[in-house]
Formats: structure tokens, C-alpha cells, sequence
């Protein structure tokens, strides 16, 4: 059995624009609110025409104050574009406005093509490991729960707002690779299958396989995250699905299109399709990333998804 989710991605609909796409963002998750999913995440892209949000603790903040009860977080903050203190201080502050509910969910790619990611300063990918440590670092000073370490040149250095309790730190994975640093650094872990293409059993697999408890979480948390498009009838969803942007091969995956045709059709058929990624991936939750060209076709492919509750 796993808890459905939902990854919303601020898509842009059909003849809408990307301001919309923010403000429909809310909406969608004020619905899945409604209809008991446990998560609700949204993601970080930049300069890409079809998505709208860049700054998802923007939105997150903006959501704790129209929810009251689904955890909200991040898939993911790209971490080699910001410093570690200020996503650490960021989200403790999100933490103090909605306490036990704030995730954060990190990647250690830039979310972005190279010359966008040269403007906003991104670093390396390979600066991940060192900004996780003080990221992480910061977050357990800050809560109460570690100090930071002695000696360390930044050891006098306050992540505030200090509070009682940190966000929850998961990994979005898009490898097997990084499915291990996440096990290894005893945090959650979510395979991203909408980016990398691919079955998330094998990424789940190492990643329970090299889990080590931590302060975090004494048992490994594993998800996968992928696209659904329910509609009302198979037609109807065959319809909808035609009007969304084509989306692109990924390197060493599937062809996009090929992808999304699998996992739509009328609210049975996805659900039944959920619940067998589910349990072919080992997957404790299972995020949706709800697809649909209007606000309206988003909301009614969860409503379907959900119908029979919010287990799978």
C-alpha cells in the first residue's frame, strides 16, 4: 500500500500565461487538500516557456496560509544554485509558518540549460555533497536537535529563524546514483520518473539497499513521482493529452509522448496504473504529477485518481 501525492509543476494551460500558471498552482492544491492526498510539492524550472515557477518557497508560503493540513515541500530546490544558509534559513522560516508540515526536497541539478544556469550563478553539480552537509548542518542547529560543528569556520553562524522543529529532507532522484546518497545520508528519497524516463525500481532498490538511519528518519521513505492524466472517459483523455506540449526524449530514456500515452485514460485505468507502479517499484508513496492543458482537466484527474481514497 502507498499514500498518493501530487508534484505540481505550475504548467501554463492552453492560451493562459505564466502568471496564471502560478495562480492555478494554489488552486490545485487547495483541491488536493480537499480530496486527503498527503503532499503537496511543486518544483523549481527555469526559463522554460510551459512553467511558471522558479522560486517554489514563494509559493510554499503562499500555501500555508490557504491549507491547514497537507504537507507541503519542495521537488526539489536545485541546491548547486543558491547557498546552503539561505535555502537553510528559507525554509526554517516556512517551518515557523506552518510547523510539521514543510518538506524539503532537494536536487543537485540546476533546473535549467547551462547558459541560464551561468546566469543565475549556479555552481557545479558537484558542490552537492558539501552544500547538503551544511544545509543539512544548519537545519539541526537551528531545530535544537545538533549543534553545528565545532571548529568549523562557519560554527557561529545562525540559520534563523530558530524554532522547535526542522523540515523534513528528502532527495529528488533522477539516478541510482543519487538514490544512494540519499540512503547513505538517511533522508527521504523520491525517483523522479517524469525526468529520467525510466523505471524507478532499480533507484528504489539501491536506495533501501544503502539506507542508513539517521537523525532524519530511522527507516528508509522511497517514492516515485510520474505523470497521470485521468479524464472522464479513455476519448476524453486521448483528447486532452493532444494539446499538451510534446514532451522531449530524455538521454537514455523513452521518447516523451511514448511515456505519457502509457499512464492515461478514464479514473479506473490510471488509479489501477498507480497502484501497480506502486507495487512493482517497491514505492512506499507514489506523487502524481497531474497533467492536463486547462486548470480544470488538472483538478477533475485528481478528483478521478482520488475517488477510492488516497491509498494505492
Amino acid at each position: 500500500m502507498a499514500l498518493l501525492s501530487v508534484l505540481d509543476l505550475s504548467t501554463v494551460s492552453v492560451g493562459g500565461t505564466q502568471a496564471q500558471g502560478v495562480r492555478d498552482t494554489i488552486e490545485v492544491a487547495k483541491a488536493a487538500e480537499r480530496l486527503g492526498y498527503h503532499r503537496f510539492w511543486v518544483a523549481e524550472h527555469h526559463s522554460i516557456q510551459h512553467l511558471s515557477s522558479p522560486a517554489p518557497e514563494i509559493l510554499i508560503a503562499a500555501l500555508t496560509q490557504v491549507t491547514s493540513r497537507i504537507r507541503l515541500g519542495s521537488g526539489g530546490v536545485m541546491l548547486p544554485n543558491y547557498s546552503p544558509l539561505k535555502v537553510a534559513e528559507v525554509f526554517m522560516e516556512l517551518e515557523a509558518l506552518a510547523p510539521g508540515r514543510i518538506d524539503l526536497g532537494l536536487g543537485r541539478a540546476l533546473g535549467a540549460d547551462l547558459v541560464t544556469g551561468q546566469a543565475l550563478g549556479s555552481r557545479s553539480s558537484a558542490v552537492f555533497p558539501q552544500f547538503f552537509a551544511l544545509l543539512s548542518a544548519w537545519l539541526l542547529d537551528s531545530s535544537g536537535v545538533e549543534p553545528f560543528p565545532p571548529g568549523h569556520a562557519f560554527s557561529d553562524v545562525k540559520a534563523n529563524p530558530r524554532g522547535p522543529s526542522h523540515p523534513d529532507l528528502f532527495m529528488l532522484c533522477s539516478s541510482i546514483d543519487s538514490a544512494r546518497f540519499a540512503g547513505l545520508a538517511g533522508v527521504g528519497m523520491v525517483f523522479a520518473e517524469f525526468i529520467a524516463r525510466a523505471d524507478g525500481m532499480p533507484a528504489v532498490a539501491a536506495y533501501r539497499e544503502s539506507f542508513k538511519p539517521s537523525v532524519y528518519r530511522e527507516h528508509p521513505r522511497a517514492g516515485v513521482a510520474t505523470i497521470a492524466l485521468a479524464a472522464d472517459t479513455t476519448e476524453e483523455a486521448d483528447r486532452l493529452a493532444a494539446m499538451l506540449p510534446r514532451p522531449p526524449r530524455a538521454p537514455g530514456g523513452e521518447d516523451g509522448e511514448r511515456f505519457i500515452r502509457r499512464i492515461r485514460g478514464d479514473g479506473a485505468t490510471v488509479r489501477a496504473f498507480l497502484a501497480e507502479k506502486a507495487r512493482h517499484t517497491g514505492a512506499d508513496e507514489v506523487f502524481v504529477m497531474s497533467a492536463g492543458p486547462t486548470l480544470a482537466s488538472r483538478i477533475r484527474s485528481l478528483e478521478l485518481v482520488a475517488e477510492e481514497g488516497v491509498v494505492v
